[in-house]
């Protein structure tokens, strides 16, 4: 499809420090297009950024029928612009929509126009240390009507948005509560999917977690409430006598792009590495006997945040003396290294624009 771009007259002032807050400043233009049943995907354009004129009947506001992904841009130290990863992001955008019963995408097509809205807004990746350019896709159900069914209509659109180091004051490993009350997701839900409803139904949890002095949350499954499955919006690992063990993905857990991207370093670098159910119980009885010697989230956001410590039903894990784990900061190190253009891309994971 032809690609329309409407460049605007007035240009916003770009951030001049680290300092700049997740998800509060947007870049200058937008991309969008639309979906009729009878049309398919049309009409995409880059447009100036601009608020959206939707019907209240748009189903978005009644029934949640909504997906959206988040990756990021990287300067490098020589002024390149690279991508890492973003078919995997498009490739779970599909996923995603299918569980909402959201018409796919043509992923490389719409890979290569979110290309063309990075040339366009190339002055937006910041270059200092740590910071980098948020990429969010996001579809929504745009059809008038209170009918419960999935919509007729909707829009694509993707927002960029300068941000500052996930770990502004350098990389701490995290305090965090393991839930026993409330539930993410259970097997046969949305939780495989990244969809609205998931993330704000964790802000009471997280809430109580803050409360009680804790980071964030670590979650059980929904029917027995023994078995881990993620870390806030992360994926989660530990290291236990030597292995690295992450929940397995059973419906209920989210396909993180960094997550395989670990597993594939940790199987290539000879660590043993399991993916498999494990109960919280099973981690407790590790950490009794020495076993557990790191613990970290993974994402998008902070590629790999360490934990220091979990709190369970009043027993407290204290992981590596609140110290950032050997195996984590090897992860960490390789990967920004790779995103940022500072180690070798042997594995093909990145895209210059």
């Amino acid at each position: 499809m032809s690609l329309n771009i409407v460049e605007t007259d007035h240009k916003k002032a770009k951030p001049e420090s680290e300092a700049i807050p997740f998800g509060r400043t947007f870049t200058d233009h937008m991309f969008v297009m639309d979906y009729q049943v009878d049309k398919g995907w049309h009409e995409p354009r880059i447009v100036p950024y601009e608020p959206l004129t939707l019907d209240p009947a748009a189903m978005i506001f009644h029934y949640g029928q909504t997906v959206f992904e988040g990756l990021k841009a990287y300067r490098t130290d020589d002024n390149r612009v690279l991508l890492f990863r973003p078919e995997k992001n498009f490739e779970r955008l599909n996923q995603s929509s299918d569980r909402l019963s959201i018409p796919p995408i043509d992923e490389e097509e719409v890979l290569g126009y979110l290309t063309r809205l990075l040339e366009l807004e190339k002055d937006w990746v910041p270059s200092f240390e740590g910071t980098s350019l948020y990429i969010r896709p996001f579809i929504i159900a745009t059809e008038p009507s209170l009918a419960v069914a999935p919509s007729q209509t909707y829009k694509l659109l993707i927002i960029l948005s300068p941000v500052g180091p996930y770990f502004s004051g350098g990389m701490k490993p995290v305090i965090i509560n393991v839930e026993d009350k409330f539930t993410r997701a259970v097997k046969g839900g949305t939780g495989m999917a990244k969809t609205a409803g998931n993330y704000s139904s964790g802000y009471q949890a997280q809430a109580k977690a803050a409360e009680e002095g804790n980071n964030d949350v670590l979650w059980l499954d929904g029917v027995e409430k023994r078995y881990i499955e993620e870390v806030g919006s992360m994926n989660i690992f530990f290291k236990i006598d030597g292995e690295v063990v992450t929940p397995a993905l059973s419906g209920s857990i989210l396909q993180g792009i960094t997550r395989t991207s670990i597993l594939e370093l940790l199987r290539e670098w000879g660590v043993p590495v399991t993916e498999r159910r494990i109960a919280i119980d099973e981690l407790y009885h590790a950490y009794e006997e020495g076993k557990l010697e790191e613990a970290f989230g993974t994402g998008t956001a902070a590629v790999i945040s360490p934990v220091g410590e979990l709190n369970w039903l009043g027993k407290k894990m204290v992981i590596n003396n609140h110290e950032i784990g050997s195996l984590s900061k090897e992860l960490y190190d390789t990967i920004t290294g790779i995103q940022r253009g500072r180690k070798e891309d042997a594995y093909g994971w990145t895209i210059e624009v």
